[in-house]
């Protein structure tokens, strides 16, 4: 009866192998080495496993000398048969540090483990990658042949194999997997990897009539499912005789990395490559990627393009393998296990359903049926009135489901009972905006009973028309604004992108005015406050765009809600009702644009652009002639049209002319 000690084996391989090995008969006990913070994750997998009985969890961790076992763990565990180290960092984008700490260093920790409980053969499983740029022919007998390693995951997986050579403490052998892909009967895969990379891109290609294309010949590659990969090494590991070797598991032979995408693009419905350009060509265009390096903004360009479509630029490098690895050693020795390589053809269909239900990063950007709103939980703030309730209404209609956010929690309740009555859906959570334990109180109870936030809309709002003359002892007019039209949404804003982030989508709506566009007179309080929000939104949308995250900034014109009621000439003011405006807001929720404004409103914006100066000399005509109203301090409770007080023909032609504006 044999023993075992396996790291990593919360890992992809790691669990393949570690289920497989204790369906043996002749497997006795199995210690697996685990970090404190992954005990409770491996306990729960080894209790669906065979025979867990067998199982001793040992703590320890890579970066500690001889694992951080215990003396008393390592007294149980002295003159083990065998220890398998799968435990590594597998990621062609890893930088250095981390990749030594967990490759090299962690490795030379596992051996000096070995070595102290006199194990009876270390079983490393390296890489094909120790390969590097080697041309032609690597066998398993080939190690260090003068190749260049290309990435710290390449000379990390060297460095680590080379250690294992060395020692001379603990009888070795060495498994060099291909590109190992997920479960070729399950599809289960824990990662973002090789082939996966493209994926996205195969995915917004899906659909697409299969016309003949043509591409250029990209070279081979090397991909095996991950239970080939398990099954292969308990063979391996568990046959006598075998110490000293290195062992290929690897497709028998290289794959066109044309025809893996093949293979995908099938199983996507994304068009095929039906022609390859010759080698000749090919190399001409891959040469001339390479040159325009050299062009400066080229690769920051490249990179940009790449990263929309979710490739890191490193895979350039790495798509295909200038070596060919023989593996005959590794099939011969295989001979009578039963264990063979299926056809990537074969379980291409499985990894694409798994990928698509389980990794695919813009999955949640995934709608239902009845449109783009269909099953989105819209956060919609200052939903009780005016253009919010109407919003919410809409979103509502559209199939989403209004997350209702003001202060007085019976209006909102009023607004979430009109939408069911109407056959929808809403949840209310009264929040004040200027408060933090209150905003992220109604953000955890949000995710608590929907699971999800997809979109957010920044309406609620404080409107202040006074002039500077009048706000010289009332600073607290600005700090007002700023609280719920800046500090308000960002605070919220805040709140939200983290799990946005995570789920890789999210789309922000913040209501900002048309004043800000131009200058609004008697608006320095509350154009300012949506001004800088504005600004927020800029710099916010270019740090998330990795992460799927959008902004839409509304530059609304005058609207007749209840905020602008202390204003009398209003009154005749031409304006927009909530139900035109909630129109605008559901534009920016289904297009996702940059900017929805009015022609008056770019107008104006092109105006101060063009001629600051005579845009400035006509703000303070229309500061001139609409006073400020009674209820800013002012005396003007002026209308247009009948009354006892009246603008002039200069005010209603500047009304008309821009329409919309705040003035």
């Amino acid at each position: 009866m044999a023993t075992f000690l396996v790291t990593g084996a919360t890992g992809l391989i790691g669990r393949q192998f570690t289920r497989l090995l204790l369906t043996r008969e002749d497997v006795d006990k199995v210690a697996l080495v685990v970090r404190p913070s992954s005990q409770d994750k491996l306990a729960k997998l080894v209790n669906s496993w065979p025979h867990p009985e067998r199982v001793t969890l040992v703590t320890g961790d890579l970066g500690e000398p001889l694992l951080g076992v215990s003396e008393e763990d390592r007294e149980k565990l002295r003159g083990v048969d065998n220890v398998v180290h799968l435990a590594a960092l597998y990621d062609l984008t890893a930088d250095d540090e981390a990749s030594i700490k967990a490759n090299v260093e962690g490795t030379a920790q596992v051996i000096a483990l070995a070595a102290d409980l006199n194990a009876g053969c270390l079983h490393h499983v390296s890489s094909v990658a120790v390969a590097g740029d080697h041309e032609g022919m690597f066998t398993e007998e080939m190690f260090d042949v003068g190749q260049r390693l290309v990435t710290p995951y390449h000379r990390t997986k060297f460095e680590a194999e080379r250690l294992v050579r060395e020692q001379q403490d603990v009888p070795w052998r060495v498994y060099r997997p291909a590109v190992v892909v997920g479960n070729s009967e399950t599809g289960e895969m824990d990662k973002i990897d090789g082939p996966y990379y493209l994926f996205p891109a195969i995915s917004r290609l899906a659909g697409l009539p299969d016309l003949p294309i043509v591409g250029p010949d990209l070279g081979d590659t090397n991909v095996v499912p991950v239970d080939y990969v398990a099954e292969s090494l308990l063979a391996l590991v568990t046959t006598k005789g075998l110490d000293g070797r290195a062992f290929h598991l690897v497709n028998p032979e290289p794959q066109p990395v044309v025809s893996v995408y093949n293979a995908f693009a099938k199983a996507a419905g994304a068009p095929t490559i039906s022609v390859q350009l010759n080698e000749r060509v090919s190399k001409g265009i891959v040469n001339l990627v390479k040159l325009s390096e050299h062009i400066p903004g080229f690769t920051i360009a490249r990179d940009a393009v790449m990263e929309r479509l979710g490739i890191p630029p490193v895979l350039l490098e790495t798509m295909a393998f200038p070596s060919v690895f023989s593996s005959a050693s590794t099939r011969k020795a295989l001979i009578g296990s039963g264990v063979e390589v299926p056809r990537i053809e074969d379980y291409a269909p499985t990894l694409w359903r798994y990928w698509r239900e389980h990794l695919d990063p813009f999955r949640a950007r995934k709608h239902g049926p009845r449109g783009e709103l269909d099953g989105r939980r819209v956060i919609i703030t200052g939903a009780s009135s005016g253009i919010g309730r109407a919003t919410a209404i809409k979103v509502a209609a559209a199939g989403g489901v209004p997350l209702l956010v003001a202060r007085r929690q019976h209006e909102l309740e009023e607004v979430r009972d009109e939408i069911i009555a109407a056959g929808g859906t809403a949840s209310v959570y009264p929040a004040d905006l200027t408060d933090e334990e209150s905003v992220h109180k109604a953000v955890d109870a949000m995710l608590a009973e929907h699971g999800r936030i997809d979109m957010l809309v920044n309406n609620a709002g404080r409107s202040i028309r006074r002039s500077i003359k009048l706000s010289y002892d009332r600073f607290h007019d600005y700090e007002r604004a700023m609280a719920i039209n800046y500090f308000g949404a960002v605070r919220l804003i805040l709140a939200v992108l983290p799990h946005m982030s995570e789920r890789k989508f999210g789309h922000i709506v913040n209501v900002s005015s048309i004043g800000v566009q131009g200058i609004a007179p008697r608006f320095s309080a509350y154009a300012a406050s949506k001004a800088a929000l504005d600004y927020f939104s800029r710099i916010a949308a270019t740090e998330t765009h990795g992460d799927g995250i959008t902004f839409t900034t509304i530059h609304m014109p005058l609207v007749r809600t209840p905020m602008i009621r202390p204003t009398k000439i209003y009154d005749a003011f031409p304006t927009k009702s909530p139900d035109q405006a909630a129109d605008m807001v559901m534009k920016a929720l289904k297009d996702r644009p940059k900017h929805i404004g009015t022609p008056a409103g770019q107008a104006i914006g092109l105006a101060y652009t063009l001629t600051p100066g005579l845009t400035d000399a006509v703000a303070y005509q229309g500061f001139r002639v609409f006073p400020d109203s009674a209820a800013a301090g002012g005396g003007g409770g002026l209308k247009i049209g009948k009354g006892e007080q009246h603008l002039s023909r200069a005010a209603v032609a500047l009304a008309r002319l821009s329409r919309g504006f705040h003035w």
